[in-house]
């Protein structure tokens, strides 16, 4: 079996079991494609003509079964996740990174700004961090996650990017273990999926841990602490970029 025959029996198998795809990959053959370059450690520009050994074609099916019967997402399983062009270590403790905030901050309306001071609030694996540390190489940036357990999954990925004199993790619930310090530009991605909406999420994004994606009864639990005392962590002229999600429309009300 080649290469390419075992990327399209695994994608025949995905988009036979109906799974849900949105942790980085849209569709079965992007999935399949991704399990099999990633986890057999294959160059983007393999021949994908070449034969796949026996211990190959087994590490896949292993894989592509836990996919399948657990519905667990590809990127706990291969222990990583790309945002940005950027790679990050993942596992179960973090939610799968794919905060639009990454684009963002590399938007120029941001990017131009004087920026020495940011906060990543609900850091998580620390990805936003690590992003704004590189997009504002002058700057110091606190992390903060009530969870240690997300910390631990951010201190490996500071390591890994070597941004750890700029990056400061902290275990805080919100702004309240840090003081009277303001702020340049403030990122936010909180908790913000409501009551109904958990309960109605597909089973992929239940391996993902609840206290990171669960934000009370109307999804708001969180923004509007943040929203509330933004204005007194933000320096003059200073920027709030919070993810809200489905929470839009209540926001705005």
């Amino acid at each position: 079996m080649t290469f390419a025959e075992l990327i399209e029996r695994t994608a025949a198998r995905f988009a036979a079991a109906s799974l849900f795809y949105g942790h980085g990959t849209d569709n079965p053959r992007d999935e399949a494609a991704w399990l099999v370059l990633r986890a057999l450690g294959l160059a983007f520009d393999t021949d994908l003509k070449r034969a796949a050994s026996a211990a190959d074609a087994e590490r896949i099916e292993r894989l592509a079964a836990r996919r399948i019967d657990e519905r667990m997402p590809l990127a706990y399983l291969l222990k990583e996740a790309w945002l940005a062009g950027q790679w990050f270590y993942v596992d179960e403790r973090v939610i799968v990174p794919r905060s639009h905030i990454a684009e963002l901050v590399r938007e120029p309306f941001i990017a131009r700004r004087a920026v020495r001071r940011v906060l990543d609030l609900c850091t998580g694996s620390g990805c936003l961090a690590i992003l704004a540390a590189r997009a504002f190489p002058a700057a110091e940036v606190d992390a903060v996650d009530i969870s240690p357990a997300a910390l631990a999954v951010a201190r490996k990925n500071v390591a890994h990017h070597r941004v750890g004199r700029r990056v400061h993790l902290r275990r805080s619930d919100l702004f309240a273990a840090l003081g009277t310090a303001r702020y340049d530009l403030i990122l936010a991605n909180p908790p913000y999926v409501s009551a109904p909406a958990m309960e109605a999420l597909p089973a992929e994004y239940r391996h993902e841990p609840r206290v990171a994606l669960a934000g009370g009864a109307d999804g708001l639990a969180f923004v509007a602490r943040i929203l509330a005392a933004a204005s007194r962590r933000l320096e003059p002229d200073g920027l709030l970029i919070c993810e809200v999600g489905d929470a839009r429309r209540a926001v705005e009300r």
